[in-house]
């Protein structure tokens, strides 16, 4: 935006509901007084010319300023001014109508009574056309002296030619699709336009006048034979977009250039068609127009955009902006009452303006007030009772409500108990026979007014939605909206959880009492819910042997399956209240055991990773088979050893990929770069006017090609195994946070502190990985919460993250995370706990130094030993 605005001089809003364009605006001495004269035609047919005279500047538009109002029978295309009656070199109006051409002659008589002079027009002569017209040019075709010709492009390519009262011929450009501006060159003797094919294109006066007769657009068959020449173009130049508008200018201080405006740039061209120089333009141009500069050698150009500015540049440079109260479709310059450089712009809607550049900025001044004296009684009047106001604000008007009933807007989740009958699975990628989906039925219920309520609902990948956002229309108090929607499994891979999130968004409306304390504040409602394990899974047989096992401790003695996965169990098989078997639909499958002397369950099965969502699922139905009969101090724990070893081949295993990733994209870079090397040495042996022999470039050109493909496939499957063998580090992950908390009976802060740490992100990106973020995070408690000494906790970290170059690192600060924790470490992010951990040892422990990790050390009570990159020893026992 400008600071200056353009400095009003005259202006006028032409009829009602008029539409103007490109060339309904001109500017010219019409009646041969020696005085320009405004002239405008609309579509409406209306032929108005005016001769602005304010008393002083700003005062607007005054009866007299209209010299002429005409309407005629057809709608004005275009109105130009020129020396158009042969016998003669006095100047009249050209009106430019669809099928209809126009002479006039503007005649003025002086007035012996104070209403002032008179002005008629006289119809001189005019042409009817054959074709509809889209716009027209003239000049002194071919080198006339004394009298201007004047040539119309119509709708379908073809140009009419007219020697003033006479047609003289008419000739279709050739590749016509649709027309573009026209000008006229007088300096070459030729016409220049920009085709459809965004070329600018120059045509000679004398191969239009001997090309082939074009009063019929089909070709006979004598002109087949070579009757007549053939229309040539002079020259082309290609500016890659359409253009708005095309002018040719000639002063005598500068070459002749032509002017062509384009939907983003300007550019100057020579006569021959070269570029002198372009302008990339920041703003969507709407007019143009080159005139006279003061400096020698140089042109300057007013540029009107759709930002209603107005752009003066000294060829490439950029001298002044102003701000008009308009879009200007058309621009012009003007010397009226002997003002010179008056600037006319006209816009789409009737607002004809004539303005000047001025440097006085129309800046807002506030208005003075008037002084008085300070109250402070009613001052401290005022902030008391403003004080109360905000109390009861926040005690009323809270974001965040205390509990349930003061909540504004409630979300309902209910997952349907059974599956669907007809699957809602769609484009799903697991090769299953048949992929089960669920209904989850979400209810908003409002006891206020909530505007613009939005509902998001989110599930953990490869989970996925029918459908996840849902707009609705404002809801009144007590009113209530509901909406379906289907759960299924997309990937061929297993979720890490199975949870999904609703969130709401809504605003509510202002409160008047409180309305500066609460206005714009947007609120949000939310609420999880639960999927059920048939989702991803199928009842199977139990399997006796698996490479991967846990046991799960409780204080309880062990409840049947029959009682704690009816859906999975059959109650006419006996033996499956002690074992239970499940596969998923991936295709792997999980075993779980009850042991029927012991209080222990054995969860066992051939990927680690797959143990994890029987493993919670298990947890879960027992927590809530012994809450239902009113038992409070059930517990599980686990006293096994904690399966590092098989963790760390799934970090190896997802690290490998996203060093593979970077390779493949590395390599692909590379072949790329060798395609465009290619593709250019291509291009100019098949541009070079003496043909060379190609020496193997197109068969290089074809082998890189389908490196650059198999590259593209390779680095697009790798992305897909980085995403699987993310999701399986995820549940692992879940997994070994599961059992640390068990093994070490962490509370629940120490729970949220550690699954912060382990699960920092929801997905990868090339930026920040897992590896790279936990090892950060594991670190920091190392040197705060589990640190040795104050010396550890004076250590600083690095605060910029990427990734390494091994997981050597990663690994042994997981092995010492639970080496410290084993020896009495607790977890806090509170800086008041984190002391040495010594100061919260048992008694009887000693820390252990780092060093101590590469010979070998055993965790007391656990039965695990973790060794330099071998952690553990596998469990074999019965449960």
């Amino acid at each position: 935006m400008s600071l200056f605005k353009a400095r009003d001089w005259w202006s006028t809003v032409l009829g009602e509901k008029e539409e103007f364009d490109q060339g309904c605006l001109c500017v010219a001495d019409v009646d041969n007084s020696g005085q320009d004269k405004l002239i405008v035609g609309s579509h409406m047919g209306y032929l108005r010319i005016f001769n602005p005279h304010p008393m002083k500047p700003g005062d607007g538009f005054q009866a007299e300023d209209l010299l002429l109002e005409v309407q005629l029978r057809e709608p004005i295309l275009q109105v130009e001014v020129g020396k158009f009656v042969s016998g003669t070199e006095v100047l009249h109006l050209a009106v430019l109508h669809c099928r209809k051409l126009c002479v006039y002659a503007v005649l003025g008589t002086l007035g012996n009574v104070e209403h002032g002079n008179q002005y008629q027009i006289k119809l001189m002569y005019e042409h009817n056309l054959q074709r509809t017209a889209c716009n027209m040019t003239y000049g002194p075709f071919g080198g006339v002296k004394g009298r201007d010709l004047i040539c119309i492009q119509s709708m379908d390519g073809m140009l009419m030619l007219f020697e003033q009262e006479s047609y003289a011929f008419g000739r279709f450009l050739p590749g016509f699709l649709i027309p573009g501006p026209l000008t006229y060159s007088s300096r070459t003797d030729s016409f220049i336009t920009v085709s459809s094919c965004r070329q600018v294109e120059s045509y000679k006066y004398q191969v239009l006048a001997f090309a082939t007769d074009a009063d019929e657009r089909q070709e006979t068959e004598q002109q087949k034979l070579g009757s007549g020449k053939r229309l040539v173009v002079d020259w082309v130049l290609n500016i890659g977009e359409q253009a708005l508008d095309i002018c040719v200018v000639s002063f005598n201080q500068a070459v002749s250039s032509v002017f062509v405006l384009g939907e983003r740039n300007f550019f100057c061209l020579k006569d021959n068609g070269q570029i002198r120089f372009m302008k990339k333009l920041d703003c969507s141009p709407s007019c143009f127009l080159p005139y006279c500069s003061v400096t020698e050698g140089t042109i300057n150009t007013l540029v009107g955009n759709h930002n209603n500015m107005l752009h003066v540049y000294q060829d490439v440079t950029l001298k002044w902006a102003t701000q008009l109260p308009h879009v200007p479709v058309s621009v012009k310059v003007a010397n009226v009452q002997d003002l010179r450089g008056v600037i006319v712009t006209l816009s789409d809607d009737g607002h004809l303006q004539c303005s000047y550049l001025g440097t006085d900025p129309s800046l807002f001044e506030a208005p003075k007030i008037e002084s008085r004296e300070i109250n402070y009684e009613e001052l401290d009047a005022e902030m008391k009772q403003l004080q109360k106001i905000i109390k009861e604000a926040s005690k009323t008007q809270d974001i965040l409500p205390g509990s349930e009933r003061e909540r504004e807007l409630i979300v309902i989740a209910e997952v349907s108990p059974e599956l669907d009958a007809e699957s809602q699975a769609i484009d799903s990628e697991v090769k299953a026979e048949a992929v089960p989906s669920v209904t989850v039925k979400i209810t908003i219920q409002s006891r206020v007014t909530a505007q613009q309520p939005k509902l998001v609902v989110c599930v953990e990948a490869p989970l996925a939605l029918s459908c996840d956002q849902f707009d609705f229309d404002d809801l009144e108090p007590d009113a209530s909206e509901t909406v379906v929607l289907s759960v299924f499994l997309k990937e061929n891979c297993l979720p890490p959880e199975l949870e999904g999130d609703c969130v709401v968004s809504y605003s509510t409306p202002t409160d008047e009492s409180v309305c500066c304390f609460v206005l714009g504040i947007i609120k949000v409602a939310q609420c999880k819910f639960r999927l059920p394990l048939r989702l991803i899974c199928l009842p199977t047989q139990p399997s006796k042997t698996a490479n991967h096992k846990l046991t799960i401790d409780t204080n309880k003695p062990p409840v049947s399956f029959l009682t704690l996965f009816p859906d999975f169990a059959d109650e006419s098989e006996e033996d499956q209240s002690n074992a239970l078997g499940f596969q998923f639909l991936t295709g792997s499958k999980v075993t779980l055991l009850a042991s029927k002397t012991s209080q222990r369950y054995r969860i066992q099965s051939d990927q680690l990773e797959d143990l994890w969502l029987i493993t919670k699922e298990l947890t879960l139905r027992l927590e809530e088979h012994f809450k239902k009969q009113n038992c409070k101090d059930f517990t599980c724990s686990f006293s096994g050893s904690i399966p590092l070893q098989e963790y760390f081949e799934l970090i190896d295993r997802h690290f490998e990929l996203r060093l593979n990733a970077g390779k493949l994209k590395e390599m692909l870079s590379e072949r790329a770069v060798q395609f465009r090397a290619i593709e250019r040495r291509l291009l100019t042996r098949f541009k070079d006017k003496t043909p060379a022999p190609l020496q193997h470039l197109d068969t290089l050109l074809e082998g890189t090609f389908r490196e650059v493909i198999a590259l593209a496939d390779a680095a697009e499957e790798n992305q897909a195994n980085v995403f699987q063998a993310f999701m399986k580090l995820k549940s692992a992950t879940h997994l070994v946070v599961m059992l640390i908390s068990l093994w070490q009976k962490l509370s629940a802060d120490q729970i949220v502190v550690l699954e912060a740490t382990f699960l920092p992100l929801a997905q990868d990106t090339e930026d920040l990985g897992w590896e790279e973020t936990v090892d950060a995070a594991i670190s920091y408690l190392l040197r705060t919460c589990l640190s040795k000494s104050s010396k550890d906790q004076a250590l600083t970290l690095t605060s910029e993250l990427c990734i390494p170059k091994d997981t050597s690192r990663l690994k042994k600060h997981i092995t010492l995370l639970c080496d410290r924790l084993a020896k009495g470490g607790r977890l806090s992010l509170s800086t008041e706990t984190s002391t040495p951990q010594t100061a919260g040892m048992p008694s009887g422990c000693a820390t252990i130094p780092e060093s101590d990790l590469e010979e070998g050390t055993i965790v007391p009570g656990t039965g695990a030993t973790f060794t330099n990159h071998k952690h553990i020893t596998k469990q074999k026992s019965k449960p």
